[in-house]
């Protein structure tokens, strides 16, 4: 069953300081669901690169290990559209196919909101393609309460 998810609010302009990289433009205030919270603590101990994105779609970390395979840091990126941000990396399916965000297991965690695993094609910030593999899961804070989304991901 796939659900309508509302989408992220953008930020309005260039992250010129780190600390804005959490600031969300004015009239948009929301404060995260402590479950995503300590998501984000426990990511931010792992060694495997992760990330986190709220209900809205709206990626709003990754970790350390994450800003080696992307490029960037979290606070150069900032919280922006899950769609928008991992389209840059021009995901395929291993038959080079496109391979839209409701296909792939972020998507599908969001609008599904079930499990999912697959390994896809993307090319990354240095220009070179390569196969991935990428589990993602729903974040529930109650049975009913949907919060999020947790994506991990490492080279094949």
């Amino acid at each position: 069953m796939s659900r309508s998810v509302p989408s992220c609010p953008l930020r309005s302009g260039p992250i010129r300081e780190p600390w804005q990289a959490y600031a969300l433009p004015v009239g948009t205030p929301r404060q995260k669901h402590l479950v995503l919270i300590l998501a984000r603590e426990f990511v931010s101990n792992l060694a495997t690169p992760t990330l986190i994105a709220d209900d809205r779609g709206c990626l709003i970390y990754y970790n350390e290990a994450a800003e080696a395979v992307f490029g960037r840091t979290f606070a150069e990126v900032g919280e922006m559209p899950l769609e928008e941000w991992t389209a840059r990396f021009e995901p395929r399916t291993l038959a080079s196919e496109p391979l839209p965000l409701k296909r792939r297991p972020a998507g599908i965690a969001l609008h599904e909101r079930r499990a999912a695993h697959e390994r896809f094609w993307i090319t990354s910030v240095d220009g070179v393609e390569r196969e991935v593999a990428v589990t993602a899961f729903p974040l529930f804070a109650h049975t009913d309460e949907f919060v999020g989304i947790v994506t991990i991901f490492w080279r094949e």
